[in-house]
């Protein structure tokens, strides 16, 4: 639940709420009347940390620092994930060895920083006709980094062009 979805005080308008006093023990299900009364005199907030639950769950905390604490930890939850991002290699059925050998290159370089890759064997125009005689092309590709990569979805063929998708071995 996000911090601003949170409701505070007099914005709570349920009959009875089961309150959670500062200290954290339980105080029991009580109208939400009494129970921003005993936050007032506490000199603290009412917030509802519960909403969902029958009745509702209310703690009697300090609302700014619970809400610097909610955004502290989302930051640390937002700097554990780790974006994959997939990036794509575009190929022609006519590339040289070369070519080949550089993209291958940069295959692994993508591969070893953990994001995936898509492969792209594009053709145009009398390329067309050709498609399944190139396909290796591809498979080839695959072989050249199948030490460190695993294929995610096998080749298929999408309008004018063969697409796989490689992502690193765990």
């Amino acid at each position: 639940m996000a911090i601003s979805d949170l409701m505070i005080n007099e914005e709570i308008r349920d009959r009875e709420v089961r309150l959670i006093g500062a200290d954290g023990e339980q105080l029991g299900i009580m109208p939400s009347k009494e129970a921003l009364r005993l936050a007032r005199e506490a000199e603290l907030d009412l917030v509802k940390v519960a909403p969902m639950a029958k009745p509702p769950v209310c703690k009697i905390i300090d609302y700014g620092k619970y809400r610097y604490e909610m955004a502290r930890k989302e930051k640390e939850a937002k700097k554990k994930q780790k974006s994959i991002e997939v990036k794509e290699i575009r190929l022609s059925p006519n590339i040289d060895v070369n070519d080949l050998n550089t993209k291958t290159v940069n295959a692994r370089k993508f591969l070893e920083k953990g994001n995936k890759v898509k492969v792209t064997l594009r053709f145009r125009g009398r390329e067309m006709a050709h498609m399944n005689a190139n396909r290796h092309i591809l498979e080839d590709f695959a072989k050249s980094v199948e030490d460190i990569a695993v294929i995610d979805k096998p080749i298929k063929q999408e309008g004018r062009s063969l697409t796989i998708f490689l992502s690193g071995k765990r």
